[in-house]
């Protein structure tokens, strides 16, 4: 591979962390928001969309995690 395909690899994975770090801290914000919400909300519609939010960010964020894994490989 020649370095101006390696160097636009390491920007795409620069460029991913990046978006990953953002949703990561949108899960933790959203976490915030359900640990803070009364209990009677907790098993309510919102309760639910804050719960299932969490769980489609985490899975975002592990693609991520792996669409960089797969990338770094490609570098090797």
């Amino acid at each position: 591979m020649n370095k101006e395909r390696r160097k636009a690899i390491e920007s795409c994975i620069e460029k991913i962390n990046a978006v990953r770090d953002d949703l990561d801290n949108l899960k933790s914000e959203e976490e915030d928001y359900l640990d803070n919400m009364p209990d009677s909300f907790r098993n309510s519609d919102k309760g639910n969309m804050a719960d299932n939010a969490i769980s489609n960010l985490e899975e975002a964020i592990n693609q991520l995690e792996e669409a960089v894994s797969s990338a770094e490989s490609a570098l090797e």
